[in-house]
């Protein structure tokens, strides 16, 4: 299995690669990032990856340092040299490098990094069986900028932190309002009803580039989709729930805060929709 990393469009093996200790990504979390995953060893849905990329660092003032294009043509060079079986990048694009401060302007030159990791799939019995989340209130770098996969994840990591010491597999935002928002790194869905129900952007999530695959499956699949804010004790008083990421795909969550969801295993709609997701990327 092999580890890459590509600075500014080199290639380097992880113990050569560095970066400055004054750039704002290290410094401040000031940067941008994608994850995208491979099947049967070519990245999987990339340029929209690097088109949502291009907007979360417009959002912040940043103007990528080549275009998304290139950015593209550079991880798919990598996963070539890789030659995994499956990988998955990390592509990052920060502000650059300057003197202390928070001024942004103190930055020049934005970096472009990739890491290139072979891909670690979540155990098969995740898929079979079910995870547990526990639903947490906090605030995060990225509620100051709806829609933008921001670098600091510090709040998700450390809800993240809560979950696992409670025995779960993941965290469920809420907001100060009550609201379910997303996981620490998945967006969430649940059956409500007859509909599948999947919070809107506007409340502050990021837009999933999964989330939105399976918006569309389930709209082939004949199910009612709706946007709409969920309240804890929605998610709690639910028939079925489920997590969507680039490299979970469709992930059951049949435990929230200790209480079963629906008959406490992977759902009907559940299961149908990751059959149908996995379908669609093999095509």
């Amino acid at each position: 299995m092999t580890h890459l990393v590509v600075i500014d469009g080199v290639i380097q093996t992880p113990e050569h690669a560095v970066i400055s200790v004054y750039d704002r990504g290290f410094l401040y979390g000031d940067s941008v990032f994608e994850t995208v995953r491979t099947y049967s060893g070519k990245l999987y849905a990339l340029d929209q990856h690097l088109q949502r990329l291009e907007r979360s660092a417009q959002s912040i003032g940043v103007t990528l340092p080549v275009p998304w294009e290139q950015i593209g043509v550079e991880a798919k060079r990598a996963i070539v040299e890789a030659d995994n079986d499956e990988s998955y990048v990390r592509i990052m694009v920060t502000r650059g490098s300057g003197p202390l401060g928070l001024d942004t302007e103190l930055a020049t030159s934005p970096l472009r990094v990739i890491l290139v990791e072979p891909l670690r799939s979540p155990p098969e019995a995740h898929y079979l069986e079910g995870i547990g989340a526990i639903c947490v209130q906090t605030v995060r770098a990225s509620d100051a900028v709806h829609s933008a996969k921001l670098g600091n994840y510090l709040a998700s990591a450390l809800a993240l932190r809560d979950a696992k010491k409670a025995g779960a597999e993941e965290a469920l935002v809420v907001n100060r309002n009550g609201l379910v928002i997303e996981g620490t790194t998945s967006n969430v869905f649940m059956i409500k009803g007859e509909a599948l129900v999947t919070p809107p952007l506007h409340i502050g999530i990021l837009e999933g580039v999964t989330r939105g695959v399976v918006m569309d499956l389930a709209e082939r699949e004949g199910l009612r989709l709706v946007e709409e804010a969920l309240s804890v004790a929605d998610l709690k008083g639910c028939a079925e729930v489920f997590i969507t990421s680039s490299i979970r795909e469709i992930l059951a969550v049949v435990r929230v805060d200790g209480e079963a969801i629906g008959e406490g295993k992977p759902g009907l709609v559940t299961r149908r929709l990751l059959e149908a997701f996995r379908a669609h990327v093999r095509r």
